[in-house]
């Protein structure tokens, strides 16, 4: 009777999850088995709030696990160790994962596949949360894209509507003790600062599969415009789940699809719209896997030049704590320290003021960022930041600066976003809401911090220092 070892990573649950599948089908046995291993990521093991997703992430497989009277082995440090041990323990004759695309991730798991399949030990790799491999699309000279629309272009007539993979019946699991407690890998904060991210998240392969049918039913009807808009449910909310697998891109484009078709042409929502942000999450991917660098460097050189402001770590607590003195900002880095999440337009505005504004060096953004999103994700965390600062693929000209007044203005025109997160302003006029420092009175009065920076002058020193970079 032989068995195969499937090994979670960023593929936590059980349905479309081809490398169970595969086991599963060729295997009379399949022994589920997570390997904590923060030292293997590169210099980029999960922040705090991805430490909390992951301790529920787990949590939720474990229980999904024990529903197919089975459990989650989980073992702790160097993988190649744990899964010799686990390989000798239960007398496993093949390991098969889903593939992680960072290059720590490939390079890891080209060692191990390389050293167990010398031991005769049978390794097989799958596509699990991709809808295209970074390698299997390229330029017609054959390079990778550097650039979003042709690299949409070509893979949106490849996205079929494949059905996804059911959870395998009967799901036969090989039995092994020794396996530690979840707890053990001290992943939740030892200082309780979670309940904003208690309230507003459920992890896991359920959570996901709540999440997408809220999506479905609602927003999806008005995403074009409703994106936009972060006081609403606008968005799909779909990111963390996707970056720990509890749901594929193959999944939410088949029921969503489905969904289409069960509406009157009257009600048919933007799939189209959600479908082209999804395409950005593959983008992000096939430039990470092609430009390897990119996290700790510009992928425009020509931006080495740039003379950043030296590091304000004054400033960079203000920007963090949501202290700026303007609104829009500091209500999305509250937004985010509570939740762990923040509405997408904001975090361009954000990070444009952190860049632009205060011009302190992109990778301070994402490394605070890295920390504090529950979605921190290294392929989409490094285009967004590069993006931003102007120095990435595709990017945004540096001289494209977002004024944070103005933003605030067109996209929360009721003032509903900046009012939930900035509490001291709940009371202020309309006028003075997107402005309050215009009234010295309702600062003193509120406590809301004056501009730590005029808006317009830093605009212009940005513009002057990336003319000079020129």
């Amino acid at each position: 009777m032989t068995t195969a070892i499937v090994w979670f990573r960023r593929d936590l649950r059980l349905a479309d999850h081809p490398a169970l599948h595969a086991a599963a089908s060729s295997h009379e046995r399949v022994l589920p088995l997570y390997i904590h291993a923060p030292g293997e990521e590169g210099g980029w093991a999960a922040g705090a709030a991805g430490r909390w997703w992951l301790h529920h992430s787990l949590s939720s497989l474990r229980a999904a696990w024990r529903k197919h009277r089975a459990d989650l082995y989980i073992g702790s440090g160097e993988s190649l160790s744990v899964l010799r041990e686990t390989i000798h323990r239960s007398g496993a004759t093949a390991v098969y994962w889903n593939r992680l695309y960072e290059p720590a991730s490939i390079a890891r798991d080209s060692h191990i596949k390389k050293v167990l399949r010398a031991e005769g030990i049978e390794v097989r790799s799958f596509n699990a949360a991709l809808w295209c491999e970074p390698w299997d699309i390229a330029t017609q000279q054959g390079q990778p894209y550097r650039v979003f629309t042709p690299f949409w272009r070509n893979l949106r007539p490849q996205l079929t509507l494949e059905t996804p993979l059911p959870v395998p019946t009967p799901l036969r699991v090989a039995d092994m003790s020794g396996s530690l407690p979840i707890e053990a890998l001290d992943l939740l904060p030892h200082i309780a600062w979670d309940a904003g991210m208690r309230e507003a998240w459920t992890p896991g392969e359920a959570g996901a599969q709540s999440m997408l049918e809220l999506f479905a039913d609602d927003a999806l009807n008005d995403y074009a415009n409703g994106r936009d808009i972060p006081s609403r449910h606008g968005t799909s909310r779909l990111s963390p789940h996707l970056h720990f697998g509890e749901i594929s891109p193959r999944q939410i484009h088949h029921a969503l699809h489905l969904g289409t078709q069960r509406r009157d042409l009257k009600r048919r929502p933007d799939l189209e719209p959600y479908l082209r942000q999804l395409g950005w999450r593959e983008f992000a991917h096939h430039l990470l896997y092609h430009f390897p660098n990119t996290p700790k460097e510009n992928f425009n050189a020509g931006f080495d030049r740039f003379v950043w402001a030296k590091a304000n770590q004054t400033q960079l607590r203000r920007w963090q704590q949501g202290r700026t003195g303007i609104p829009l900002v500091d209500a999305g880095m509250r937004e985010l320290w509570h939740t762990g999440w923040m509405h997408n337009r904001v975090r361009m505005i954000a990070a444009s003021f952190l860049t632009k504004n205060l011009r302190q060096h992109w990778q301070h953004g994402a490394r605070w960022f890295w920390d504090t999103l529950v979605d921190a994700d290294l392929a989409n965390n490094t285009m967004g930041w590069q993006w931003v600062a102007g120095s990435g693929a595709d990017a945004a000209p540096y001289f494209r600066v977002f004024n944070p007044v103005t933003q605030a203005r067109k996209f929360d025109p009721t003032g509903a976003y900046l009012r939930r997160w900035l509490p001291e302003l709940a009371e202020a006029s309309d006028k003075l809401l997107y402005e309050p420092w215009t009234d010295p009175g309702l600062l003193k009065r509120t406590g809301y911090p004056a501009p730590m920076i005029d808006l317009s002058a830093s605009r212009q020193n940005a513009l002057s220092a990336y003319h000079a970079m020129r």
